[in-house]
């Protein structure tokens, strides 16, 4: 039985030692040649503010309309600069009705027809309320105005 064992281990060590050998031989009888090249970008950023003047130095926070009419329409100015590294297109989207009927008798509206607005560019958007007719008078309302960028 020590014999075999002793083939056996035998039998691993000139395995080891060729498989070693071969190795080697391929590492030493290889050339090898390497360059390095330097690599940079920029994560693409998609970013707007939105301000109260042209300079941006004014960041609008909230629109007030004021009294309004049933019947009436009412503008608000808003300067939009795309503050990201990307062309951008916007959208125009209206949440948190309260109460929530106001939403069937008001339309919020732009004149912002989709064109592309390129990094650091500001556009002079305007918003416009339009209030029904069947509008209920004596009511607040409230509602978030949300403009969107994509690029």
């Amino acid at each position: 039985m020590r014999g075999v064992i002793q083939s056996r281990v035998g039998i691993a060590l000139v395995s080891v030692l060729t498989v070693a050998v071969i190795l080697g031989g391929i590492a030493i009888g290889q050339m090898i040649s390497s360059a390095r090249l330097m690599s940079s970008g920029l994560v693409k950023s998609v970013e707007l503010g939105v301000y109260k003047d042209s300079n941006c130095s004014e960041v609008m926070s909230s629109v007030g309309w004021g009294i309004v009419e049933p019947g009436s329409q009412h503008n608000a100015s808003v300067y939009i600069r795309n503050e990201g590294n990307t062309e951008i297109t916007l959208f125009l989207n209206c949440t948190g009705w309260n109460p929530p009927e106001a939403e069937t008798y008001m339309v919020l509206s732009w004149n912002y027809t989709g064109q592309l607005v390129m990094p650091n560019q500001v556009i002079l958007v305007i918003l416009t309320l339009s209030v029904g007719n069947d509008a209920p008078s004596g009511r607040d309302f409230t509602f978030d105005v949300v403009i969107t960028a994509m690029g």
